[in-house]
């Protein structure tokens, strides 16, 4: 067996299991390897009854006195059993398992693993406790066993036994850290590293394990940036654009002057596009900071060359955004362009139409989303590309936007705040503007954190702004109710609202389970005016500009980071009127002493709207985080690793590139490891 292995050659897996895990994007060993536990449950060390402890995990060996009952209630069967040891019973129930009546006969001894739980009477109870004979737990005890992300179809013990089979039939991992680099950066081997992810002795293995593979997502994505510079850095610009009076026409026209960071920037990017080497450059701005206009004022130097420029955005809603203010810039300054918008939604004859505009190249500016990158779309002469939201493409993604011409110039643009040490590592293949300063004339966000408890007091406030004619959202963490259902949720807050306001508010839902055309449908109601509360999960995250929204409230804010809140808040202050936005915490779920105090980080986002400062914040309220905390940068493609939580991990693997490459300036990562980098 090796990593490329297909998963169907596997022992015990069928055509239906191989097909089942393909369409999870599971096709290989190497994928089965990289599939790596979401948490893990440890195999706790037996316990008597009068030992347990209530609302704890805990085993304990029981003997069943008398016979299991099994009844049916509610639809479902529910069996239950006296049991005990010489220190106390436990009541065991089990639901929709018949079965198990047979399964437990009057005297036999098993181990059961469960919650122990008490009724108001004293008398302990556990339901669906795992069972399992004593010399089987002897096996397991004091062991920390994997829980995957799984899906429908695939139970845990399935996708263990499949891991386990291939980490058994391969052979050690090579490593491509020598053993004095190794000791000297305090890291495990590479095969000690992806067998201890999955099976840790303890949380010390675990902790060790992550670290390493931590540091080598870091180290591939870095060695990857590092040489992308190099590439960009010898890149001549055989055609340097000319400057053109366009632009700066443009900008003696609008009805507001550039701030001293726009106009830094926009100077910069003239300089690369006319200059001698090709642009690749990285606009990093917060909320509201003028990226938009510098984009729009790029593609127009690059139509005044007589040649296309292509904006590409991560959303259908926000491409469309960018094509509906650009039109009203063309109408408004009669400007000599002729922009179209391609995305998945563009069908039929609208798509034809587009495509023989592009290729031929009477549309000088093409705005879309993905779409613009499909092999049947073809450019007459492509000179700029633009992303929006660089994160959620990710390197290759708009590596094949420019692929569509040559040695074409580009533009990213960002509002995710990272702190500067961060993003110098992070984009390290762009240069970098960045946008710090906001525009005259914006009132700030007025910023409230407050209890839950107060919620109707936010509530009269949302109907106090609507009767002003505003608009307000409602951020939940959750869709519907699950199994964290002490969390707020959109469609069950949705019909609450609905309830507590009067008949003629209206009120909608968004999430990110809806079809696309249901998403753009609903976003298109409220961008409109024809919603005034608009109840979401975060899929409203990005770029969304509604500027006659003027209230958010967030739920469940202790539940979000802060970068995630801060771009959450950009939803709203982006028109003439004055902003407010609420963070709702729930009393007591962030810890501490004062369960009524609210969060540091809450504290934080109060006080200030600086992007850029509350990153820095973040960094330094989270230090080096723990084993099991929710990462928040996955959209940077990485699996494991974090750049807040791990910051300090991605600083010395950026440290140990910069070694590798000095003394080997071709190093090539050993082509059998494969991890799924998809930034790079």
């Amino acid at each position: 067996m090796n990593l490329q292995t297909k998963v169907g050659e596997l022992k015990r897996v069928g055509p239906k299991t191989a097909e089942l895990l393909n369409s999870k994007g599971i096709y290989t060993a190497a994928d089965l390897v990289c599939h790596y536990p979401s948490r893990y449950e440890k195999y706790v060390s037996l316990t008597a009854v009068s030992g347990t402890q209530e609302n704890e995990t805990c085993a304990v060996l029981l003997t069943i006195i008398g016979k299991g009952s099994s009844v049916r209630a509610g639809g479902r069967s529910i069996c239950n059993f006296r049991a005990g040891d010489a220190t106390g019973d436990v009541r065991l129930t089990y639901y929709n398992m018949p079965y198990m009546v047979k399964n437990l006969p009057p005297g036999s001894q098993r181990v059961f693993m469960g919650t122990m739980k008490k009724t108001a009477r004293g008398l302990r109870y556990m339901e669906q406790p795992r069972v399992y004979s004593l010399a089987d737990y002897h096996d397991l005890e004091g062991s920390f066993q994997p829980v995957y992300p799984l899906f429908q179809g695939m139970k845990n013990k399935q996708m263990t036994a499949l891991v386990d089979q291939v980490l058994e039939g391969l052979p050690a991992f090579d490593d491509y850290m020598s053993d004095q680099d190794r000791e000297r950066l305090a890291l495990c081997t590479r095969d000690a590293a992806v067998r201890g992810i999955h099976h840790p002795g303890s949380l010390e293995e675990l902790g060790k394990a992550r670290a390493r593979l931590i540091f080598d997502e870091f180290f591939e994505f870095i060695l990857g940036i590092r040489k992308k510079k190099r590439e960009n850095e010898a890149l001549v610009n055989d055609r340097p654009m000319e400057r053109q009076a366009l632009p700066e026409e443009l900008i003696r026209r609008l009805p507001y002057s550039l701030t001293g960071a726009q106009e830094r920037a926009w100077k910069e990017i003239q300089k690369d596009l006319t200059g001698k080497y090709v642009m690749s450059r990285l606009l990093q701005g917060d909320v509201g900071s003028g990226k938009t206009i510098l984009a729009f004022l790029a593609l127009l130097l690059c139509s005044a060359n007589k040649r296309q420029g292509a904006l590409m955005a991560p959303t259908e809603v926000l491409a469309r955004q960018h094509m509906e203010n650009l039109v009203k810039l063309k109408e408004q300054y009669d400007l000599p362009i002729h922009p179209v918008i391609l995305t998945g939604s563009v069908k039929g004859k609208a798509r034809k139409t587009a495509y023989e505009q592009i290729a031929s190249g009477e549309a000088d500016i093409v705005i879309g989303t993905h779409a613009l990158i499909q092999e049947s779309v073809e450019y007459a002469d492509l000179g700029l590309v633009v992303t929006d939201e660089q994160h959620r493409f990710g390197v290759r993604q708009r590596e094949s936007l420019a692929g569509k011409g040559k040695a074409v110039p580009v533009l990213v643009m960002s509002a995710t705040p990272i702190p500067r040490t961060l993003a110098i590592i992070m984009y390290g293949d762009l240069q970098i503007s960045v946008l710090d300063e906001m525009p005259s004339g914006r009132l700030p966000i007025k910023n409230l954190a407050i209890s839950s408890e107060e919620r109707p007091r936010i509530h009269r406030f949302i109907y106090g702004q609507i009767r002003q004619g505003r608009q307000a959202y409602v951020i939940c963490p959750e869709v519907e109710e699950g199994e964290m259902s002490e969390l707020e949720n959109v469609q069950d807050y949705t019909e609450k609202l609905r309830r507590i306001f009067p008949p003629d508010v209206r009120i909608d839902s968004l999430n990110g389970r809806m079809r696309p055309a249901e998403k753009n449908e609903v976003m298109g109601r409220f961008s409109a005016g024809q919603t005034d509360i608009l109840v979401s999960t975060t899929v409203i995250e990005v770029g969304i500009d509604v500027p006659n929204a003027s209230v958010i409230a967030i739920e469940n804010a202790e539940r979000f980071g802060m970068s995630q809140l801060h771009q959450l808040r950009g939803r709203v202050g982006r028109g003439q009127w004055q902003s407010y936005c609420v963070f709702l915490f729930t009393p007591g779920a962030a810890g501490g002493e004062d369960s009524s105090k609210k969060p540091k980080r809450l504290e934080i986002l109060e006080k200030t709207n600086d992007g850029f400062r509350i990153a820095e914040e973040d960094l330094a309220l989270r230090g080096p985080g723990d084993l099991f905390g929710e990462r928040q940068s996955g959209e940077l493609g990485f699996v494991l690793a974090d750049i807040y939580e791990d910051a300090s991990i991605m600083k010395k693997a950026a440290a140990y590139v910069d070694e590798v490459l000095a003394a080997d300036p071709s190093f090539e990562l050993p082509q059998m490891r494969r991890l799924d980098f998809r930034s790079i």
